[in-house]
């Protein structure tokens, strides 16, 4: 279906200024023989579900063109992110998109001599005080500062990458204020935000579906998963202990929580019966399948859609990667901040960009009647944590060439890990789960030679 406005969206972009996709074919569609295959093509954006191109156009207001150009601009969006992060070195100081469509990608900064290069990749340019190391650096003090400080009135903090700026949520600034001096951060790298907010985990007990902790509690399948040959699901850590026992949507004996953190991250996995089958979907809008082809990392601005046992499905955008974030229970690092929904019994559900599985629920403020915020755990590091693999619908072996090597399908890869194969060195772009077609030399959305 996007094949049919692949040279209309180009046409767009060209007259609005939007982000020039330099060195690819077009935004959409299968490659020809002996083509590049563009980051749009590795994540199947033109696959796209009913289901979610809807949700897209009733959530974030969009047509039905600008959701399809959205999947394929933030899917290119995020691999000319990746190359030049690691063209920029310490230099580097965060990415995003804007627009309705995602057709600009802004690149940060710190050195003014980087901004030719950035242009020449079609992206924006702006330059700014700090790196993105610095202020995650930043942030890391926060955390642990946090653990031997009340943070009762200070529930938030992230990196703002198109601030710049290490923000700070307080419902009472001077705590905020206090909890900065305690960290030992610079008043100059922190911006603090007025808020109400008191985010709790969504308690109340195929990705999405209800199921039930003990016969009691209630919360959501996050990503259906394999561990060798056993089967099971990810989701919150806050949803149940190891050892417990979950049972499905329909009351029929499920599984068994095997491992679980929480507070400090926000995973868990149960390891289910015979009588379950992972399979690669999402519940979607209608019940309806949302295919999961992969686990590449969404970049701030993008679109994300959550799935949940209470509320069922609704989208919104990324605002903040590597969140921390305050519930009556404790701090958690590394969460993802959203404009997207939730309401209790939604924990542990999906967040998904287009095919690419991004995290499960944790939890949030506000509800879907009057709107609010969310947080996610990414599932790249849960997969890693546990030694889980996605259940997808991928199953494009490619033509590799030698396999020897150190790269591994199975693998959860960040940006900037090194991996060889078949005699040649790459580096990683965007995070995310390897699989079989995804081997180094047949994506250069996610891998580039070093």
């Amino acid at each position: 279906m996007l094949r049919r406005h692949t040279r209309a969206a180009c046409a767009a972009a060209a007259a609005t200024g939007a982000l020039l996709l330099t060195s690819l074919t077009g935004l959409t569609g299968t490659a020809n023989a002996g083509e590049t295959r563009t980051a749009a093509d590795t994540l199947r954006t033109d696959q796209a579900p009913p289901a979610l191109l809807g949700a897209l156009q009733r959530d974030l207001g969009l047509t039905a063109p600008q959701a399809e150009r959205r999947l394929a601009n933030e899917a290119e969006a995020g691999a000319t992110a990746g190359r030049l992060r690691a063209a920029l070195g310490a230099d580097f100081a965060g990415a995003w998109v804007r627009g309705a469509d995602s057709g600009t990608l802004t690149v940060a900064t710190t050195d003014p001599a980087d901004t030719a290069a950035i242009k020449k990749q079609g992206a924006h340019a702006t330059v700014v005080a700090h790196s993105l190391a610095t202020l995650d650096a930043a942030r890391s003090r926060l955390d642990r500062a946090a653990q031997s400080h009340d943070t009762t009135d200070t529930p938030v903090w992230y990196v703002d990458v198109r601030s710049n700026s290490l923000v700070v949520q307080a419902i009472r600034p001077s705590a905020a204020h206090d909890l900065l001096r305690a960290a030992g951060v610079d008043a100059s790298l922190a911006r603090v935000a007025k808020s109400a907010e008191r985010p709790r985990p969504l308690y109340d007990l195929r990705g999405g579906e209800a199921y039930y902790i003990n016969n009691s509690g209630r919360c959501s399948i996050g990503f259906p998963v394999t561990r060798g040959t056993q089967q099971g699901f990810a989701t919150a850590g806050h949803c149940g202990r190891a050892g417990a026992s979950t049972s499905g949507h329909n009351r029929v004996a499920q599984g068994t929580f095997q491992a679980s953190t929480f507070p400090g991250l926000d995973m868990a996995w149960v390891a289910t019966n015979s009588q379950w089958t992972a399979t690669p979907y999402v519940k979607g809008a209608g019940g309806q399948n949302v295919q999961v082809t992969g686990s590449t990392q969404a970049p701030v601005g993008a679109s994300v859609c959550r799935s949940g046992s209470t509320t069922g499905w609704h989208c919104g955008t990324i605002q903040q990667h590597n969140t921390s974030v305050t519930y009556p229970e404790g701090t958690i690092s590394g969460v993802t901040r959203t404009t997207v929904c939730a309401e209790p019994g939604d924990s542990g559900g999906s967040y998904i960009s287009g095919s690419q599985a991004q995290g499960v629920t944790s939890g949030g403020s506000g509800n879907c009647s009057s709107g609010g915020t969310t947080f996610y755990q990414p599932i790249n590091p849960l997969l890693q944590n546990y030694g889980l693999t996605l259940k997808t619908t991928t199953s494009d072996p490619g033509d590799p060439g030698d396999p020897g090597g150190t790269w591994a399908a199975g693998t959860v890869y960040q940006p900037g890990d090194t991996v060889t194969y078949g005699g040649a060195t790459y580096r990683c772009l965007q995070g995310h789960q390897a699989q079989a077609g995804w081997e180094p030399p047949n994506v250069p959305a996610l891998w580039q030679r070093a």
